[in-house]
């Protein structure tokens, strides 16, 4: 089966739908690729790539269309394209399913099977393959940066000889991919970041990654299904609203992320919000697609309003092309590596999967979306506690305190008599081991667990003495017990040196960038 790669004709689109390497992986899957030529050019990858990689380039669009068995695209087709789409065949791109039925009859009369990349479900299986999120962190990522182009200060505090430079403050509405994305841009530049979002459960993300998390006074879950939140009630909204105005007093550069899926964007960003900021602030609309979270957004415009700067942008993983291209041709390879099981160049649109189901809008004619309601395992019912039975305890065993005499008594005349029988050397020997063995258990038994792994670098080398003791036991006094008791010495001893290497060694891994 052959794929064809054409290049993207929608307006400012820079991203394609392969790169090199994934050219060579979608061949390994037995399928032959063919390639608009330029195709990749603008997110720089040249043709010659391409042929390098095994792809084989075609002059036009309409040579690389007619004969694929699957068209892989960024944007949705236009009408010029759809018309060069051969009946049967498969098309995957962003497709926009739910606000795009009248594409989906015509795939549907054409009888082109349709994989719509963004209705791939968010589960744990098919992460690899979720193109979405791979654009929204990268939009998350390029908001900051297109905020900083616009932003006229240093995003870091600084102290210099002419002053004092305070550092900006950011905050990130929607703490989705593309806002936690937005939020680890934006403090690693250095900025007081501070984040809000309706899902109580993404706190711990936020804070984990150095920002504020806002909250406001009324408890309400904003928890909805595959990821989003849901619309929430009047009072959240009420609160919600009396807590941005106070942070538009404050704060240098707003970014909102907040998307409610099959609705408008929830408007969040006020005009009397943008009028109280200060003269030089940034606000970066990610949901200007959908109509926008600020009043005064204006899709792929930007806009100025009292001295504020509105951002618009709808295509902001188009700005970082190359790495766009790179995160989408490897989610569509492992999309097509599920659905090509036998390896062998022809794809299975197997709707017992439920990633493949999601994804597929139209199949064999028939417009197959919105797809069933994903399955919820329900919880296994809890097991009612058995009565617990209390045991007495028995009595322990005291010690007879003849018992303690005796022993202390038989272990001194054990040491009397060791002192009078053995030489002089061995008893001072005896006693500093004695003492060690006293000593290195309190030190070791005081030592935090903490301090464990780094304590084996020290038991390395005290291993090595050991070691080094013992073969020089080995054969030296031809008595075969104390030839035994070196070997089993050295053989301990090398246990322990190895082993505490090996473990040391993936200690100072962790350590390493």
């Amino acid at each position: 089966m052959i794929i064809a790669i054409p290049k993207e004709t929608a307006p400012g689109e820079a991203r394609v739908a392969a790169s090199p390497a994934s050219v060579k992986r979608l061949q390994a899957l037995g399928f032959d690729v063919v390639i608009e030529q330029g195709a990749g050019e603008a997110a720089s990858f040249p043709d010659t790539e391409y042929e390098q990689a095994g792809a084989k380039l075609c002059a036009n669009a309409a040579d690389c269309l007619s004969q694929a068995g699957i068209v892989l695209k960024v944007q949705q087709p236009n009408d010029t394209e759809l018309d060069l789409i051969p009946s049967g065949a498969t098309l995957v791109a962003f497709l926009k399913p739910a606000q795009n039925e009248a594409l989906l009859k015509k795939l549907a009369d054409k009888n082109i099977n349709a994989l719509a990349v963004e209705s791939i479900p968010r589960i744990s299986r098919a992460q690899k393959m979720d193109a979405l999120s791979s654009m929204a962190n990268i939009a998350g990522y390029r908001a900051v940066i297109e905020a900083a182009h616009e932003f006229g200060r240093f995003f870091t505090g600084q102290i210099t000889a002419a002053g004092k430079i305070p550092p900006a403050k950011v905050l990130v509405i929607g703490a989705g991919v593309a806002g936690l994305s937005a939020i680890g841009t934006a403090k690693s530049m250095g900025a007081i970041v501070r984040a809000f979002d309706t899902r109580p459960e993404v706190r711990e993300q936020v804070e984990s990654m150095g920002a504020e998390f806002l909250t406001v006074e009324i408890e309400e879950d904003g928890s909805g299904t595959g990821g989003y939140a849901k619309q929430m009630s009047k009072e959240f909204i009420d609160a919600e609203m009396a807590l941005f105005r106070e942070q538009a007093k404050e704060v240098d550069i707003v970014i909102t992320t907040a998307l409610i899926p099959g609705k408008p964007a929830p408007k969040l960003w006020l005009a009397d919000m943008v009028e109280t900021m200060a003269d030089g602030s940034v606000v970066v609309d990610l949901a200007a697609e959908m109509g926008g979270n600020c009043d005064f957004t204006e899709a792929d415009k930007k806009v100025v309003k009292s001295g504020v700067t509105i951002l618009g942008y709808t295509n902001l993983a188009s700005r970082a092309a190359t790495q766009s291209s790179t995160l989408y041709a490897t989610n569509l390879c492992h999309l097509l590596t599920d659905m090509t099981p036998e390896k062998n160049g022809e794809i299975d649109i197997n709707f017992e999967d439920e990633a493949i189901r999601g994804a597929t809008v139209v199949k064999e004619g028939e417009i197959t979306w919105p797809p069933p309601a994903p399955k919820i395992s329900a919880a296994p019912p809890q097991k009612k506690p058995e009565p617990q039975i209390e045991v007495e305890p028995k009595p322990e065993k005291k010690s007879s305190p003849l018992s303690l005499v005796a022993f202390w008594a038989v272990a001194g005349a054990l040491l009397l008599a060791l002192g009078k029988s053995a030489p002089a050397d061995f008893v001072a020997h005896f006693t500093v081991f004695v003492l060690s063995i006293f000593i290195g258990w309190q030190v070791i038994w005081n030592v935090s667990h903490a301090l464990h792994t780094p304590l084996m670098s020290v038991t390395n080398a005290i291993s090595g003495i050991v070691i080094i003791g013992a073969l020089l036991q080995v054969g030296a006094t031809g008595s075969f017990i104390v030839t035994v008791m070196a070997f089993i010495a050295v053989l301990f001893a090398s246990i322990n040196i190895f082993g505490g290497f090996f473990v040391t060694h993936r200690m100072l891994k962790m350590f390493r960038r």
